[in-house]
C-alpha cells in the first residue's frame, strides 16, 4: 500500500508545477515569442537542460519573469520528484515490513485452520471462524482477494494450496484443521492430497460439486466432504415439507445449522401433524418413543392453540392438532412418516 501523504504531495506538486508552465508559456507568447519557442523555453529552463536562450532576455521585466520561473518551475518539479521517491520507498519499506509481520505472526501460531481459497464459501467461512474466535491462515492466489483480507487483519498468504511449501509456510504441521473450499473441485483434491501427506492426523474438510469428486476426496484423505447443492437442496426440501420447524427456533440460521450437525451424526427432525386418524393420537409421549426403541425422542409439541411444549413429559397424551417434532436415526425418519401417516 502506498503511502497517502505522499500521494496527497505528488498531487499538489504536478499542480503547481502545471500551472507555472501554463503561465510561463503564455508569458513569453505576450512578450512575441511564437508558442513553440515558449514550449520550448520554459521545459529547458524548468528541467535545467540549459541549451541557450531562445531569444534574447535583455529586458528587466523579461530577466525577471524567467527568474520567477526557474525558482517555481525547479523547485515544484523537485517537490514532485520527492513525493514520488518517498510514495515508492515507503511503500516497498511497508510492503517488506508487512510480509515480514506476516510471516512471523504466521510461525507463532498453532492449533489454527488452513483455509484454501478466499471466495464466496472461503469469506464466509473465515467470518464463521472469526466469530467463533479461532485462529486461521487463508492461501489464494488472487492478490485482491488477498489485500481485502489483509486488511481486515488476517493471516494470508499468496500461493497455489496444492504446494508443498505453501502449505509448509501456512503451517500445516501445526494446523488443526485444513478447509479445501477453492473454486475448483480438481484443485480441492490436490490441495487435500498434499496436506495429507504433510499432515497425517490433521483434520480435512473439503468442498465439492459433485458426488463422483465427493470419493475421490475421501480417497485423497478428507476427514469430510461437503457439498454445497446438496445442502442447499436439504435446506429447500424442509422449508416446504416442514414449514413450522422454524417456528420452533426464531434463529433460522441456528436451526440450519442444527439440522447439519444432527446429520454428522446419522440425526434429523421431523416434525408430524397429529389428526383425528392419526395411529399417535391418544398415545403418550413414553409409549411413542418406546415403538422406536428408544432412537425416537420427541423434543417438542406445536399445540394446536400454537403454543410450544419443549421437552414434554413421558405422560403428556397427544391430542388432535398436535404437531410432534421429533428427533430420529435419519434411515428410521422415512419409517416413521409412514406410520404416522398411515
Amino acid at each position: 500500500m502506498f503511502n497517502t501523504t505522499a500521494i496527497q504531495k505528488m498531487r499538489v506538486g504536478i499542480t503547481v508545477l502545471t500551472v507555472t508552465c501554463l503561465i510561463a508559456i503564455c508569458g513569453y507568447v505576450v512578450a512575441g515569442w511564437s508558442y513553440v519557442d515558449a514550449l520550448y523555453m520554459v521545459v529547458i529552463t524548468i528541467f535545467g537542460v540549459g541549451y541557450g536562450e531562445v531569444h534574447p532576455v535583455d529586458s528587466p521585466v523579461l530577466k525577471l519573469f524567467t527568474a520567477t520561473l526557474i525558482v517555481t518551475g525547479c523547485s515544484s518539479a523537485i517537490y514532485v520528484l520527492g513525493a514520488f521517491i518517498q510514495m515508492i520507498t515507503e511503500g516497498e519499506v511497508q510492503r517488506v515490513i508487512g510480509a515480514h509481520r506476516m510471516s512471523l505472526g504466521i510461525k507463532e501460531t498453532t492449533g489454527h485452520v488452513i483455509v484454501c481459497g478466499y471466495g464466496r464459501v472461503g469469506q464466509n467461512l473465515v467470518k464463521e471462524l472469526r466469530h467463533l474466535g479461532v485462529d486461521f491462515v487463508i492461501i489464494d492466489r488472487d492478490l485482491q482477494r488477498l489485500d481485502e483480507a489483509e486488511r481486515e487483519g488476517h493471516l494470508v498468504i499468496c500461493g497455489d494450496a496444492s504446494c508443498e511449501e505453501t502449505l509448509t509456510t501456512a503451517g500445516i504441521e501445526r494446523a488443526c484443521a485444513f478447509a479445501a473450499v477453492l473454486p475448483s473441485d480438481a484443485e480441492n483434491v490436490f490441495a487435500t492430497l498434499t496436506a495429507r501427506e504433510l499432515n497425517e492426523t490433521v483434520e480435512i474438510v473439503a468442498r465439492c460439486e459433485t458426488e463422483s469428486t465427493e470419493r475421490k476426496l475421501y480417497r485423497s484423505g478428507a476427514t469430510r466432504v461437503v457439498l454445497p447443492t446438496m445442502i442447499g437442496a436439504s435446506r429447500i426440501a424442509h422449508l416446504i415439507t416442514c414449514p413450522t420447524i422454524e417456528s420452533i427456533v426464531d434463529d433460522s440460521r441456528s436451526l440450519y445449522r442444527l439440522h447439519q450437525d444432527l446429520k454428522i451424526f446419522g440425526l434429523d427432525l421431523i416434525e408430524i401433524p397429529i389428526d383425528g386418524n392419526s395411529p399417535f393420537l391418544k398415545l403418550s409421549v413414553r409409549e411413542i418413543e418406546s415403538s422406536g426403541d428408544g432412537g425416537n425422542v420427541i423434543v417438542a409439541i406445536r399445540c394446536a392453540d400454537g403454543e410450544i411444549v419443549r421437552n414434554p413429559s413421558a405422560d403428556r397424551q397427544i391430542l388432535s392438532g398436535d404437531h410432534l417434532i421429533v428427533l430420529s436415526h435419519r434411515e428410521d425418519l422415512a419409517k416413521l412418516h409412514d406410520v404416522a401417516t398411515v
